[in-house]
């Protein structure tokens, strides 16, 4: 049933232990404050993402057994075909938009976002091998002649996702939904998204800053259509709850992955993760608001669920 292997590294090892820490942990070393739209900006997130990779091996990830019930839960879940395409759309379109990108910094940084992407495939894709979960064969894949346009949509859509799968996966460990040592192997992919969204929102107030004069309102105006986009997915995901939608991610049901909870104790979750996960990057750069920001104000007209007896 598991897919271990003999070059499987003990979460519990050292090694392990330190590559986790560089992947939470990270200052930039240039001091005083750090314009917006920069040379220095640039060279702050670009850094990022490349100075915490995390290297670990998908092949070699210690997939642990599972009881039949939990074995059933998990392969039982609606949501794989789904999160494997998602994660290789995300990859090809990254290295779509790397390729016009001649700084070499900046093309290494979205490299490296692109090929951790294809990385979560394979982790997923191994996964699911390993409880033997069959996928469907996957679309062929259609980039868009824009490719910055693919870049934004990937990007502005993980900011969304991203978001709701922090409070979902703790929403699961806490109820025990998937075993600890399944959430132990899997953790270093949700907090791989934590550096892809602050690299990424970073990237957009940087490149918005750099647009000269006459090109901002197109710039402003391309990332509206984006929101606008992705906003009307999730009003389609939303609507088809009862199913599920290969033109959409997987994160935003609490339902995708077994776990019942109230909107209101799901958002506070979402924002206590969003905020843990992203805590221990250098403060100078820019995090994701825009989602945290509409859920805050949505907690301050909701009321409180009356607690309930077990």
């Amino acid at each position: 049933m598991s897919s271990s292997s003999a070059e499987a590294v003990p979460l519990d090892s050292p090694t392990v232990a330190a590559a986790d820490h560089t992947a939470r942990h990270w200052t930039f070393d240039e001091p005083g404050p750090v314009r917006i739209g920069s040379e220095a900006h640039m060279r702050m997130f670009a850094r990022m993402l490349l100075e915490t990779h995390n290297p670990y091996k998908p092949r070699v990830l210690d997939w642990p057994k599972l009881d039949a019930e939990a074995h059933a839960r998990l392969t039982g879940l609606p949501i794989w075909d789904i999160a494997v395409q998602t994660e290789g759309r995300a990859s090809l379109r990254v290295h779509d938009y790397a390729r016009t990108i001649r700084d070499p910094l900046l093309n290494e940084a979205l490299v490296m976002d692109a090929e951790e992407e294809a990385r979560h495939k394979r982790v997923l894709s191994n996964l699911v091998e390993a409880y033997g979960v069959v996928l469907e064969p996957e679309p062929e894949y259609t980039g868009f002649k824009d490719v910055e346009w693919g870049w934004m949509r990937t990007g502005y859509s993980e900011c969304i996702d991203s978001f709701f799968a922090f409070g979902l996966f703790e929403a699961a460990r806490r109820s025990g939904f998937f075993p600890p040592d399944l959430v132990g192997t899997f953790e270093p992919v949700i907090q791989e998204e934590s550096r892809h969204i602050l690299f990424f929102q970073n990237w957009a107030a940087w490149q918005r800053a750099q647009q000269p004069l006459w090109r901002k309102p197109y710039f402003l105006a391309k990332t509206a259509a984006v929101w606008a986009v992705l906003l009307w997915d999730r009003f389609v995901l939303a609507r088809d709850l009862g199913g599920s939608s290969s033109q959409t991610n997987f994160t935003a049901s609490s339902d995708s992955i077994g776990v019942t909870m109230s909107p209101v104790e799901l958002m506070r979750i979402c924002l206590e993760e969003n905020d843990r996960r992203l805590a221990g990057y250098d403060p100078r750069l820019l995090r994701p608001n825009t989602v945290p920001f509409f859920v805050r104000l949505a907690l301050r007209f909701m009321k409180k669920p009356k607690p309930t007896t077990a």
